[in-house]
């Protein structure tokens, strides 16, 4: 069993062939796959996707890239949207410098009012970090010291150093691993070597992110197994000990409805 901890099946890459790309899925042993929002839109499609697909979960929200669209109102409509039995947290929320898609304070505003919302509702929530480091550790340390159940949320396709790891992890947050990992160069590898498994969350981020070797190709959660097995390889260990390790860390963070092993 794995549980893809972040995709977004609703992009429009997976129109075509949406249901054959959960049946590959499930063929190779994903079971579940948490589909993570980029606005209020794709937050509702997930949902929609949720209710016709048993292995879908939802995580809603604006991606840093969406949060100068993120209108008043916008955040009582997640509200309402998570009294849906199958969301599971939020997310994804963060901040992105690399493209600044919105401006950052637009991106700050938003991140910090989903935070709030994410502790309201107690849910976890899904973190997207990028050339914004100094930032979101800052943001999330004031956020991570208030009283709140743990662990608080995953930090979505990992790419800081194992130090900074260490730091989140103390905080009470999981890291994810991603296709980076079978990648020459990459934190992933650091990060997969040296920090432990129970802190550890596999995902594809589909249709990003695709793994070696697919690179370059439309990445699905069929291909997650590929993550698995370089983590084992990486700590030498089984494929299998990594498949569970990581399954009962999500199960654990997104309160799934579901046992491993």
């Amino acid at each position: 069993m794995l549980v893809d901890s972040h995709a977004h099946i609703d992009a429009p890459r997976f129109d075509k062939d949406r249901d054959q790309v959960l049946a590959r899925a499930k063929k190779v042993g994903v079971s579940v796959i948490i589909n993570a929002g980029f606005d209020l839109g794709s937050s509702g499609a997930s949902i929609k996707l949720a209710q016709r697909y048993a292995e879908v979960f939802v995580a809603l929200g604006f991606h840093p890239h969406n949060a100068a669209k993120m209108k008043d109102g916008d955040l009582e409509r997640l509200a309402e949207l998570a009294k849906e039995p199958k969301v599971v947290a939020i997310g994804e929320i963060g901040l992105d410098f690399y493209r600044n898609l919105s401006p950052r304070e637009a991106q700050i505003k938003a991140f910090k009012r989903q935070l709030e919302l994410a502790q309201r509702l107690g849910l976890p929530v899904i973190i997207h970090s990028r050339n914004a480091e100094e930032e979101v550790l800052s943001i999330l340390t004031e956020w991570a010291g208030r009283p709140q159940s743990k662990p608080l949320g995953v930090l979505h396709c990992f790419s800081g150093d194992t130090e900074l790891g260490e730091r989140y992890i103390e905080m009470g947050f999981l890291l994810s691993i991603a296709g980076p990992v079978t990648y020459s160069s990459s934190h992933a590898l650091e990060i997969a070597h040296d920090l432990p498994l129970d802190k550890l969350l596999i995902e594809t981020d589909c249709p990003f992110l695709t793994p070696v070797p697919y690179r370059g190709k439309r990445n699905e959660p069929a291909y997650l197994p590929l993550v698995a097995e370089r983590i084992g390889q990486i700590r030498g260990m089984s494929s299998d000990l990594v498949a569970e390790g990581t399954t009962q860390n999500a199960i654990n963070l997104f309160r799934l409805p579901l046992q491993a092993f």
